[in-house]
C-alpha cells in the first residue's frame, strides 16, 4: 500500500448540490479518499448537519463518538449533527462513497 500526499479536505470533496428551504438545508456529495488518506488529516472533525453516507466502493475505519467503526461497500453509515469523528482509508483501493448533509 502505498500514501499518497495528504489533500485537503475540501480537495477531494465534491459537493453534488445545494439547496435551502424554509426549515431545512440539504447538501449531497461525493467524496473518492485515496488509500492511505485520513479526514481529517489529524484529530477530529464535526459538523452542524446529520451525515448520512452510502459506502459504493473500498471501506474505511475510523471513530465516531468515540466508538471505532469499520465500513465497507455496500454499506451505509449515520453520523449525529456535532458528533466528533475521523476516518482513513486503510484498504489498497480509493474508497468511494456518496452522502447527504442534512440541516433542519
Amino acid at each position: 500500500m502505498q500514501k499518497q500526499a495528504a489533500q485537503d479536505t475540501q480537495e477531494i470533496v465534491q459537493n453534488l448540490f445545494h439547496d435551502q428551504f424554509t426549515n431545512a438545508e440539504v447538501k449531497f456529495g461525493y467524496v473518492s479518499i485515496p488509500t492511505g488518506e485520513r479526514l481529517p488529516n489529524e484529530g477530529t472533525t464535526f459538523h452542524e448537519e446529520q451525515e448520512y453516507s452510502f459506502i459504493t466502493k473500498g471501506s474505511l475505519i475510523g471513530e465516531s463518538g468515540g466508538v471505532p467503526f469499520e465500513i465497507s461497500a455496500g454499506e451505509a453509515s449515520f453520523i449525529p449533527a456535532g458528533e466528533l469523528h475521523w476516518c482513513m482509508n486503510k484498504g489498497d483501493e480509493p474508497v468511494e462513497l456518496v452522502f447527504a448533509l442534512v440541516k433542519a
